[in-house]
């Protein structure tokens, strides 16, 4: 194991560039591992590399990662871009893959900052080839400017909304945005109104983006229910019901979105301790304000602690680091105080908007809890009728469904099935979502083999005399 780092910082999103550049700027040393061959995450990707006309397509929000990322690159930090991080120790051991050789680091503290993923919406038909994410659709065109055509966006929430203004911008306008938030939703998301108010520019630059949408032609539903994706081995229609009528749309790439959910991969491997989000229908760490969780040695940054977006990210990121440098002695608890505290209020005005996204575009019934022959476990093709008939055989939690019928045992640990079949438990067993909890993760945190394995290296034995 090589010389130990006094900070390591995983994942080079908004809040892991940002804690790194604000450890090294208090003179820790910092090692920031990321997956992507440059920094920025999902938010900010290849933002370093991007094109004037993607810029163009992509929007200007886009292009404040840019700054970051070269201040990453001209700070002190070492960046080890390409790699895989498959294991993380309670003692802040990590273990990473790159180019199928195997190394392993140490901190004297590690700021977890690998963002969020999407949540699964396990709708019929979703497995078929042409159905993807919002997200993957923005990869696509943030990696290597390739443009969904023919397009038809289903889910609810601001993203879905940004992405069909940049499909629109790239000239090729989605042929519909299937909504599942009703009236209901966002009536009831007005008693958030006031305090929302204090992000008045999201929800001005959300109103732009449906306006350029209405613009555009695009047809727009709303409250849809019964949504289907159908075709034999691909996408060539979908189906659902809307304004009291039912509705068949042709399209050839069906692009879902349902939210955000914390990443808990990392964190449930070494035991850290979780707590259901009720707002958010999902599990994220259990952290203090500073983003300090249940072991002194790790902390949680951005939207792996909870979801609130890139500019709450960065603020994050920025006060974790002033808490890991304190933690290990640079700086002492008065000064890590003092300077998080504008740092503290900003991102409360940041997140004052978060109440009424949360209650305005809730993720509907019939994805949380979807019908019996929907597959929710693609890896080993269990339904969500397995589950509640795994439910109606005695079994409690997610841990045991996989001595029932495997869910959860592929490749992914559950990052496409656990909400679901938590979700599902819960409703079936009449407990609560933490009493029915999550999948035991282990490392391997992301499929290795046994080169990678084997190139890790081994602690020599002492000589002993002869």
């Amino acid at each position: 194991m090589n010389d130990p780092f006094d900070i390591i910082v995983i994942g080079a999103g908004p809040a892991g560039i940002s804690a790194a550049l604000e450890a090294d700027h208090h003179g820790a040393t910092v090692c920031l591992l990321d997956e992507q061959a440059s920094a920025g995450g999902q938010i900010y990707r290849n933002v370093s590399q991007s094109t004037s006309a993607r810029t163009k397509v992509l929007g200007p929000d886009y292009l404040e990662g840019g700054k970051m990322v070269r201040d990453l690159e001209q700070s002190g930090v070492v960046h080890r871009t390409g790699v895989t991080v498959w294991k993380v120790g309670q003692d802040g051991s990590v273990a990473y893959s790159k180019e199928e050789t195997a190394a392993q680091i140490k901190g004297r503290h590690i700021i977890i900052a690998n963002g969020a993923t999407e949540r699964p919406t396990p709708l019929p038909g979703w497995t078929k080839a042409g159905a993807m994410t919002v997200g993957a659709a923005q990869i696509l065109m943030k990696s290597a400017g390739i443009v969904p055509t023919d397009a038809v966006l289903i889910g609810s929430g601001p993203l879905l909304y940004l992405v069909a203004q940049q499909l629109v911008s790239a000239g090729a306008p989605p042929k519909a945005v299937i909504e599942t938030q009703t009236k209901k939703d966002l009536l009831g998301a007005t008693r958030h109104l006031v305090p929302a108010l204090k992000g008045w520019k999201q929800l001005a630059k959300g109103l732009q983006l449906i306006a350029a949408i209405r613009m555009a032609g695009v047809p727009r539903f709303t409250a849809a229910t019964n949504i289907a994706i159908h075709g034999e081995d691909k996408v060539d229609r979908v189906s659902f019901d809307a304004n009291g009528k039912s509705h068949s749309i042709q399209t050839t790439s069906a692009l879902l979105h349902q939210g955000v959910v914390p990443n808990t991969q990392i964190t449930r491997s070494i035991g850290l301790k979780h707590v259901y989000n009720a707002q958010q229908h999902c599990f994220h760490p259990v952290t203090d304000a500073f983003g300090q969780s249940s072991n002194s040695v790790f902390s949680i940054a951005g939207d792996g602690a909870g979801i609130g977006g890139a500019k709450v990210a960065a603020l994050s990121g920025k006060i974790s680091a002033l808490n890991a440098v304190c933690q290990i002695g640079i700086i002492p608890r008065g000064i890590c105080e003092t300077r998080a505290a504008p740092l503290l209020k900003k991102r409360s005005s940041e997140l004052a908007i978060r109440p009424f996204l949360d209650a305005a575009y809730p993720p509907p019934t019939d994805v949380l809890r979807p019908a019996d022959d929907t597959i929710i476990c693609r890896c080993e093709e269990v339904t969500a009728g397995d589950i509640r008939r795994f439910a109606s055989l005695g079994c409690k939690g997610p841990n045991q469904a996989k001595s029932f019928g495997r869910p959860g045992m592929g490749p992914c640990q559950g990052r496409y099935c656990g909400l679901t079949v938590t979700q599902i438990l819960a409703h079936e067993t009449n407990q609560s979502h933490d009493a029915v909890g999550a999948y035991r993760i282990r490392a391997p945190l992301k499929p290795i083999t046994l080169k990678e394995l084997a190139s890790l290296e081994t602690p020599k034995e002492p000589e002993t005399a002869t």
